[in-house]
């Protein structure tokens, strides 16, 4: 449209100018010291046009023989570049493909024949990534250190260094190495989530709680952590804090700096109260589990809850009736209330409960407190009877044949005998080879009736002890179920 525009221009400008150049005859006259030139409008007017013509085509001529370096240097540089991204883009799908190999050979390539800083920290670092997948970690750190010192001068080449240099180094465990190589990126922008990422990963590592629990809630609230993943980091590392301060005075401290949604979560309320427990805070152990069990109801609160000091029983046992109300049916929570009133030595009430859990579910450690409860009440066989249920319940018993026997052994080629002292081996005199240097083992002389009734027992014994195959032997029968309770005497 440019071009037409301009042709334009000048069709219209070239007749105007014949129009006004054939009504008007005049002459140009020019005079250079002696010389005269005269000639007329029409021409001079031509000639002029025709040299800036000229000479426009000559200096585009020389700016075109003059540009012929740089044009060779650009077209050289982009035939780079398009070889250096096909290069690249090869490399990056073999890294993708799982074919480490070809992907570090021609991402090293990359890295030795590009020209650009860029190009050659981006080549190292995938060819890090494709060692590190290899596991030539000596390849992979030379890589990174290359890498390092082509982007010594550019801050983002510097950041996208520390970012996947760190994430290899996690993934091989070495978290010291990853935090060393993010805390400068933390230092000057602590916005850059994959960063805050990477270090709740180093964190994680390290064991550093109180890190990571400040990370989690900062990558939570900013929606960078799912809401399900944040609440369990946030859970263990809270409760290790909790339990690694426990002795030093810095728990408490940590818990009033815990939200009210926080303390109630399970590992933190069970470590809360045992700290609570240790520095002899009964009472605000008790009210720690007591805002978390409404919550779950998790059978660990239920049983902490239950390990109550006698201090303490009344207190919970009031506050775990009410929840018996609402959760007539829940065995965990009725076995916890029953244990509570056998540590108060309400026997009857104890008992009721404790029935009542095991008409729920079968429990070894139920049955382990109804024991404990009919030793207390001198009623020994139900605490004998209980505690065999529960070894029974808590223990993966072997299942028995009802109606058949194993095989016996083959002892004729024995060259042992076993007799009332142990294992001993036959000598050449036929007995026992430690007999022929005990004299009080030696054989007496038996009479003739003694000797005839000794035979016919050996007779005997050899029958018993016959090594033939038995044959017929039944199939394992099933354990048979477990025994009704006892009734309770009136």
């Amino acid at each position: 449209m440019r071009t037409w525009l301009w042709t334009l221009v000048l069709f219209t400008a070239a007749v105007v100018l014949a129009v006004v150049l054939r009504e008007n005859t005049g002459h140009v006259l020019v005079l250079v010291n002696d010389w005269r030139l005269q000639v007329s409008l029409a021409f001079a007017v031509i000639a002029i046009v025709g040299f800036f013509v000229c000479l426009y085509i000559l200096i585009r001529v020389a700016s075109w023989i003059n540009a012929i370096p740089t044009r060779l240097r650009g077209w050289n540089s982009r035939r780079h570049v398009k070889r250096d991204q096909e290069l690249l883009e090869q490399g990056w799908t073999e890294l993708l493909e799982g074919r480490y190999s070809h992907a570090e050979k021609d991402l090293t390539k990359l890295f030795d024949r590009s020209k650009d800083a860029s190009r050659q920290v981006l080549a190292a670092l995938s060819a890090a990534r494709a060692a590190h997948a290899l596991g030539e970690f000596g390849r992979r750190d030379h890589l990174i250190t290359l890498a390092k010192e082509k982007a010594s001068d550019d801050s983002a080449l510097q950041e996208a260094l520390a970012t996947g240099a760190a994430d290899l180094y996690l993934d091989q465990g070495l978290a010291a190495q990853a935090l060393e190589a993010l805390l400068p990126l933390q230092e000057r922008s602590s916005r850059h989530i994959h960063t805050l990422r990477l270090l709740l990963r180093a964190y994680r590592q390290l064991e550093q709680h109180d890190k990571v629990y400040m990370l989690a809630r900062t990558l939570n609230r900013r929606g960078a952590l799912h809401e399900t993943e944040a609440r369990q980091i946030i859970e263990s590392a809270a409760a290790a804090r909790l339990r690694e301060t426990t002795h030093n005075g810095q728990w408490h401290a940590f818990w009033k700096e815990l939200k009210t949604d926080e303390r109630t979560l399970t590992e933190v309320a069970l470590a809360g109260a045992a700290a609570f427990e240790a520095n002899g805070q009964l009472e605000e152990a008790s009210r720690a589990l007591e805002q978390a069990i409404p919550l779950s109801f998790d059978p660990r609160l239920l049983t902490a809850y239950s390990r109550a000091e006698p201090s303490q029983v009344k207190r919970r046992l009031e506050k775990a009736e009410t929840w018996v109300q609402s959760r007539p049916n829940d065995a965990e929570l009725l076995a916890s209330v029953g244990h509570l009133c056998l540590v108060g030595q309400l026997w009857g009430q104890a008992e009721n409960y404790l029935s009542r859990s095991l008409s729920k579910r079968a429990d070894a450690r139920v049955h382990v407190l109804l024991g404990s409860l009919y030793d207390k009440l001198n009623r020994p066989q139900e605490a004998a009877a209980q505690w065999r249920l529960a070894t029974a319940v808590g223990t993966l018993l072997p299942v028995l044949a009802t109606d058949s026997f194993l095989p016996v052994a083959d002892t004729a080629s024995d060259p042992g005998v076993l007799h009332a002292e142990g294992l001993s081996y036959l000598a050449e005199s036929g007995f026992p080879a430690n007999w022929d240097h005990d004299p009080t083992l030696e054989p007496t002389a038996l009479q003739p009736g003694e000797a005839r009734r000794v035979d016919a027992e050996q007779d005997n014994f050899d029958e018993y002890f016959d090594s033939a195959p038995v044959v017929g032997l039944g199939e394992p029968a099933p354990v048979s179920t477990l025994p009704p309770l006892p009734e309770k005497k009136a």
